[in-house]
């Protein structure tokens, strides 16, 4: 298996409100199926969905409600620690709640905060330093 990550799907237990929240941030669709999933372009290759929670899990085929997030965060990162406040005010602002101020992390010499989107999903808003891309795409620490 190549060392590739195209998709990342997540159940979302109300994709009006996922459809808002992330509109006000300026997210543009990539495909939006009404009621049933919104695919936004993150990076070259790589797509976020969120599924609605009901048909994540009637895809799955399980009996068990598989649709809960858990230990899982999404991060952005942006160039400055006054980019990390300006985006969690905008957050918030369309609906986030925070989970953890601006401030410095613990680990990695970084300047991060944590938002809830309105359905759960965890978001790190961070700057580091260290934190590379390259006009290929590859990324580097350091």
């Amino acid at each position: 298996m190549k060392q590739n990550l195209h998709f990342i799907t997540i159940a979302t237990a109300d994709l009006d409100t996922a459809r808002a929240f992330y509109g006000a941030l300026g997210w543009m669709p990539l495909i939006d199926v009404e009621g049933e999933i919104i695919f936004y372009q993150t990076a070259p290759g790589l797509v976020l969905g969120l599924f609605d929670a009901e048909k994540f899990n009637q895809d799955l085929e399980t009996e068990t409600d598989r649709s809960r997030v858990s230990g899982v965060t999404l991060s952005h990162n942006v160039d400055s620690p006054d980019e990390v406040r300006s985006l969690v005010d905008d957050m918030v602002a369309a609906g986030a709640a925070v989970l953890k101020q601006p401030q410095p992390g613990q680990f990695g010499g970084i300047f991060h905060a944590h938002v809830e989107d309105p359905n759960g999903i965890v978001w790190e808003i961070a700057h580091n330093p260290g934190w590379h891309v390259d006009a290929e795409g590859a990324v580097s620490f350091g």
